[in-house]
């Protein structure tokens, strides 16, 4: 009966579904108690309390890193894991240090679609995103 899953045979409602149970579990290592919702309420998969009661992140999750405009000033915390890590970052505060940073500036992706996204962490992603990882 008890037989681990490939996840990469599930489809992308059940990847999402199990990425949540995931980072749920690693949350609750900080603190946190995180609460699904159906509808992506102001752009957030899930709510994270905080066991302090009066800590909330509006949480989306995402695969990867990204930025996209429609998060911008929702107070969107942005969540993606990859290789051993989960990172949990406030999206209008990466998407800043990202330009500073020169990242995304000039692309056709951010400058006429309002979204940018890294398929993986190279060295110097990995570098700014250090701090958010959990």
């Amino acid at each position: 009966m008890y037989q681990k899953i490939q996840y990469e045979k599930l489809n992308s409602r059940q990847q999402e579904n199990y990425n949540f149970q995931k980072v749920a579990a690693h949350l609750a290592d900080y603190g946190f108690n995180c609460l699904r919702l159906t509808d992506d309420w102001n752009g957030a998969d899930f709510i994270a309390c905080h066991v302090d009661g009066s800590t909330f992140l509006k949480v989306q999750l995402k695969g990867r890193l990204t930025i996209n405009q429609k998060y911008s000033g929702r107070s969107i915390y942005v969540t993606f894991y990859e290789k051993g890590t989960w990172y949990i970052y406030p999206h209008d505060e990466v998407r800043d240090e990202l330009i500073a940073s020169g990242f995304m500036v000039g692309s056709v992706s951010w400058e006429k679609k309002g979204g940018y996204g890294w398929p993986y962490l190279t060295p110097a992603l990995k570098s700014l995103m250090k701090k958010y990882a959990i």
